[in-house]
Parts: C-alpha cells; sequence; structure tokens
C-alpha cells in the first residue's frame, strides 16, 4: 500500500517553521509499516530548506522514505503538471476528520485492514443514561 504521511503536526508536534517534539511512537510506526512493505511518502507543506530540515531529521532518526512531496522518486514537477496530488491508497495527516489517532490505533487499522469505524465500535463504552434521582425533585 502507499501511504502519504504529512510532518508537522503528525510526525512531530506543530512547531511549524521549527521543528516540533516527536509525536510518540511515529517513527517506530512508520518504520513498523515500512517493515511490513508499504511504501510511505512524506507529504508535506515545507519546501526547501524547511523541507530538507524535516527529511534529515527523519533520517537521523533511521526513517526513509520513498517518495517525498512526489508519487515517485524520480518524478518532476513536469511529470506532474501543475498538480500537487498526490497518487496514495491513504493519508495519514493530523487534519483529518476527527483528527490524528494515536499511533498504535493507526498501526492497527492498517495492519488488521479494519476501520476506524469498527475499532470505534467494537471498543466504545456503553452510554448510561442519567437516572432522576427521587430526592433532588
Amino acid at each position: 500500500m502507499v501511504i502519504a504521511i504529512d510532518f508537522d503536526g503528525t510526525i512531530v508536534e506543530h512547531r511549524y517553521p521549527e521543528i516540533g517534539k516527536e509525536i510518540p511512537f511515529s517513527v517506530e510506526t512508520l518504520k513498523m509499516l515500512q517493515q511490513d512493505r508499504h511504501k510511505l511518502i512524506l507529504w508535506t507543506v515545507r519546501e526547501g530548506h524547511l523541507l530538507d530540515e524535516a527529511v534529515q531529521w527523519c533520517k537521523e532518526r533511521g526513517l526513509e522514505f520513498y517518495a517525498v512531496n512526489r508519487d515517485y522518486p524520480e518524478e518532476t514537477r513536469e511529470d506532474r503538471g501543475f498538480s500537487r496530488k498526490l497518487k496514495a491508497d491513504m493519508f495519514i495527516d493530523d487534519r483529518n476528520l476527527g483528527g490524528l489517532p494515536d499511533w498504535g490505533l493507526i498501526y492497527r487499522i492498517i495492519k488488521e485492514k479494519v476501520s476506524f469505524e469498527e475499532i470505534y465500535r467494537d471498543n466504545a463504552m456503553p452510554i448510561q443514561k442519567d437516572r432522576k434521582k427521587k430526592w433532588w425533585f
């Protein structure tokens, strides 16, 4: 599977243009996904020097991506044309609806091929109805 991953707010805490602290288990989980043979693409708004810093930060932690801000390593702007749209099977981004789940849950969704809805439904706490207290009213 081709998985596109955002950097700021997803791998590290939001401190753009600085690099924030690593979000717990993000790098370890991404390495496990690579070991499971997924192609990871770093997909970020960062460009130029800021992008180089992010790529270097990841490399220092043993995380190297299949491609960075492109569909495949050799792709050029001319190949893509004007669009920056990626052809990925999945996107991991803190800006998705509902926010960023923890990295353990992300790994489980991908590894077990289950949906967030299935996990949520299986682990949801039952809703307790408010009991009326006779002595109040």
